[in-house]
């Protein structure tokens, strides 16, 4: 059913399923109209919280098919989840509970005002979907992270029962990719970065979403400034049993550089440093 793609740190190279991220938003979206019908995780206003996210996550896994079929240009993948952004932006400006307030600690409260629904809400979802998309390329790599941020946001959400039914699909994809018998493809990781911002905007989320995913972006910053002033691309070299590399262009290669590890170290490193960011957010919203 799925097409098959090499595995490019596997001795021989064995063909993968990919593209199973699908299923997550087919099981995803089924399970939020569930809700949705049966009045379960409602909303303090007329409009729906499991509806809102589940149009999200559907324009999600069209973007990441779409970039499957035509192979998108990053300009137009940088641009795009801002459509996904527009129901978003309906769902706070109806929720009464919506604060356009963020407090940082040691700095105090800032007031944000009309800017969080018309600016704030765009950047969250173009950022967010965008840099969990860049940080990919390994078993385990775009199925564990997200997974951490998202069991992280759950642990201060009211709404966590919307993640339930996703997060276990989820996890069940994410055993699967690390034993590389599956890969979720741009219509998962495109759709699990939605998720992960538009869950955050629905649960007023906004400082512990940023600490969480501050190595995602970190990532996606120094690929880009690479990109730019040198032009050349971050990659890994693989010996057929270990990656390393001579540069230092992105997260996985600052990691291997000059330091050959396997492909399950490189990522459980990266989940560790993700799942210690999560930590720290979870801390900032509970004080």
């Amino acid at each position: 059913m799925f097409p098959k793609v090499p595995d490019q740190h596997k001795i021989g190279q064995p063909l993968v399923p990919n593209g199973l991220g699908v299923i997550y938003v087919l099981f995803t979206t089924v399970y939020l109209f569930l809700l949705y019908f049966l009045k379960i995780a409602g909303s303090p206003s007329n409009v729906s919280a499991p509806f809102t996210l589940a149009v999200c996550i559907l324009f999600g896994g069209f973007m990441g098919l779409l970039d499957d079929w035509i192979d998108l240009k990053w300009r137009y993948k940088a641009f795009m989840p801002l459509i996904a952004a527009l129901p978003l932006i309906y769902f706070a400006l109806n929720n009464p509970l919506t604060r356009t307030t963020v407090s940082i600690p040691f700095v105090g409260t800032i007031q944000l005002g009309a800017v969080y629904f018309y600016l704030i809400i765009p950047l969250i979802v173009m950022i967010v979907t965008n840099t969990v998309n860049q940080l990919g390329g390994l078993n385990g790599l775009e199925t564990i992270c997200p997974a951490i941020v998202i069991l992280g946001l759950m642990a201060v959400s009211p709404s966590y029962i919307l993640m339930v039914g996703p997060l276990i699909f989820w996890l069940i994809l994410a055993y699967f990719n690390f034993q590389g018998k599956v890969f979720v493809g741009n219509s998962g990781s495109f759709a699990i970065g939605i998720t992960i911002a538009s869950f955050a905007v629905i649960s007023d989320l906004k400082l512990s979403l940023l600490v969480s995913i501050l190595p995602y972006i970190f990532n996606s910053a120094l690929i880009l400034l690479m990109v730019y002033f040198t032009g050349k691309k971050a990659d890994v070299s693989f010996d057929g049993e270990k990656l390393s590399s001579n540069h230092r262009r992105s997260l996985i290669t600052m990691i291997t550089y000059h330091r050959p590890l396997t492909e399950k170290q490189v990522v459980d490193i990266i989940a560790l440093i993700v799942a210690i960011f999560t930590v720290i957010g979870v801390l900032i919203q509970l004080t």
